[in-house]
């Protein structure tokens, strides 16, 4: 008879690497979005840009600050207060 909790273990490891190799991802993403804003001069864009990077910032900014920092930091970028 198989071993049910190797199975399991087996499982639940597999989900955690896809879980954590998508987290990287979206670090990357957010980091990048992070860094794109606040190098963004709205005086310069259409209204309809400047609309979506506000949609953009405003949930950039419920990460949390160390989410936000490791963001930064996968894409190696800081932002300057």
């Amino acid at each position: 008879m198989p071993n049910t909790h190797t199975a399991e273990n087996n499982m639940l490891s597999a989900e955690l690497e896809l879980l954590m190799k998508e987290r990287e991802t979206l670090l990357v993403i957010a980091g990048a979005a992070a860094g794109l804003i606040a190098e963004l001069n709205t005086n310069d864009l259409p209204i309809r840009t400047v609309e979506a990077a506000d949609l953009l910032a405003t949930h950039v900014n419920k990460l949390s600050e160390e989410t936000l920092q490791d963001a930064l930091n996968s894409v190696h970028a800081t932002i300057e207060s």
